[in-house]
């Protein structure tokens, strides 16, 4: 997991950079990440309905938010499994 990805995903989406937010789609290597980019910028593009973009940019949100904490949780088992 790279904490950097969801990091750039929440700071881009935060900002309304979506040209840093598509390249960050093809970029990383979380497919999750990157079907939740996807998913909310062809919304924002193409939907008319404003609370289906707010669905969409919600579950990114979400779904950040649940990564950021696994990746927080695991931090230390991986810097213990490391020393031994």
């Amino acid at each position: 997991m790279n904490k950097v990805d969801y990091d750039r995903a929440l700071y881009y989406t935060h900002r309304s950079e979506w040209d840093n937010l598509l390249i960050l789609m093809v970029r990383t290597k979380d497919d999750l990440l990157a079907k939740r980019i996807e998913q909310f910028l062809h919304a924002y593009h193409f939907s008319r309905d404003y609370s289906t973009i707010e669905q969409k940019m919600y579950t990114l949100l979400r779904y950040i938010e649940h990564a950021n904490l696994t990746a927080f949780e695991r931090e230390p088992l991986e810097e213990h499994a490391m020393k031994i």
